[in-house]
């Protein structure tokens, strides 16, 4: 297929496809998508080899957020019977952490529910980000606890934060659909803020709302703009109690072609998928590997996910192997600090619940027509009842 050659080509040059060619990815027929997955898979390879990051989330703050979010659990006015507590204590937080770390995560996302933090959250946060670091020396601390003010940034990375985790849902024409407490804007404000202070950015995306295949692009290309490091890709998880309960648009082959999109025009940065990938993609998790090259361990912030062991079964039996803490995540170019492109004519990407985002597994309002519907699998939606917050142990 002349179109997969092109993107292929341009992928391994990081050059930016037209918006006609990622519609074109999405606009795809089954009967090509493994040829989708190959071309996508030999991008994927091309920058990040058969490894497999893993990150690990920590709730440190669940439930009662005053953000009218549609797609989340704990958004204000929620009635999904999620667990609901104030924030961990530094100790509470690393020992979370640490059942992660143990399972081989080599990244942790320490996430709070908020519109944004006080002054004195952060100071909290860097505590736990202290003794996180104490116990773990290598590990990777990524913060992801809404929109940041002035100054916010800087203090974390001097706690030692790594990265900062702010997603942009969807697209700026259809972002009031989904949200009204704050703006597009705002998003993109902090998403700057983490990046100007030196800190590693992360941002993403929710999938699974209805949304037309323009809006997906159009976010997607948003996010090159900004230059991340690393796109968290998330499934809606349709929560009862909150507005998009009834929500089943997606099909693990829609999955696979938006996972594909992604890889395409952002193709030397740490695709991740995140929240709902066991709801959407069931049993092609293993073929998503060829597209992205990071994924969650274990369970989300509100909801459960699949057993630790199963993921890196998953992984083992699909070819691919676990990154360890001595490799570097990024290709050299981004990792020394080059950027991928959105200051120059090549590259890609764009500077959490899920990413590492604070909100796992929503979906954005499109005024398109809707994906095929995929068949509603309500038994795959279940309450994270274990890890932080409770007295059982965790799954990692």
């Amino acid at each position: 297929m002349d179109l997969l050659n092109t993107l292929v080509d341009k992928g391994l040059r990081r050059e930016l496809p037209t918006r006609e060619e990622a519609l074109a990815v999405l606009a795809t027929s089954d009967d090509d998508l493994l040829d989708v997955v190959a071309a996508a898979g030999k991008v994927r390879r091309h920058w990040f080899g058969r490894r497999v990051k893993l990150n690990y989330l920590v709730n440190l703050k669940s439930g009662l957020c005053p953000e009218d979010c549609s797609y989340c659990s704990q958004r204000l006015g929620s009635t999904a019977g999620i667990l609901k507590y104030t924030w961990l204590k530094p100790d509470e937080a690393s020992q979370a952490a640490a059942a992660g770390l143990a399972g081989g995560a080599k990244r942790v996302c320490l996430v709070a529910s908020g519109r944004g933090p006080t002054d004195r959250d952060v100071d909290r946060v860097s505590e736990t980000i202290k003794a996180i670091k104490e116990q773990n020396e290598e590990v990777e601390v990524c913060a992801c606890l809404g929109l940041l003010s002035d100054g916010q940034a800087e203090r974390l990375r001097e706690a030692g934060a790594d990265a900062y985790n702010h997603n942009l849902n969807t697209s700026e024409g259809t972002y009031a659909d989904i949200t009204t407490t704050h703006t597009y804007a705002d998003r993109v404000d902090t998403v700057q803020k983490a990046h100007a202070a030196g800190l590693s950015a992360c941002s993403g995306l929710i999938a699974g709302m209805g949304e037309s295949d323009e809006d997906l692009v159009d976010v997607v290309f948003a996010l090159r703009e900004l230059d991340p490091d690393s796109v968290p890709v998330n499934f809606l998880i349709p929560f009862e109690g909150t507005p998009l309960a009834k929500e089943w648009h997606l099909t693990p082959q829609r999955c696979l072609r938006i996972l594909a999109m992604v890889r395409f025009v952002c193709p030397d940065v740490e695709v991740r998928i995140a929240g709902g990938r066991e709801v959407h993609l069931r049993t092609m998790q293993p073929l998503a590997l060829h597209l992205a090259n990071s994924i969650f361990l274990g369970d989300y912030l509100t909801s459960e996910g699949q057993a630790g062991k199963a993921d890196l079964e998953m992984i083992a039996d699909a070819g691919f192997e676990v990154e360890g803490a001595d490799r570097v995540t990024l290709p050299e170019h981004r990792a020394a600090g080059g950027g991928c492109g959105s200051h120059e004519s090549a590259g890609c990407g764009s500077h959490e619940s899920a990413g590492c985002g604070s909100h796992e597994g929503g979906g954005v309002c499109g005024s398109a027509a809707a994906a095929p519907t995929g068949e509603p699998r309500t038994d795959l939606v279940a309450v994270r009842r274990r890890g932080a917050g409770t007295d059982l142990a965790p799954n990692a």
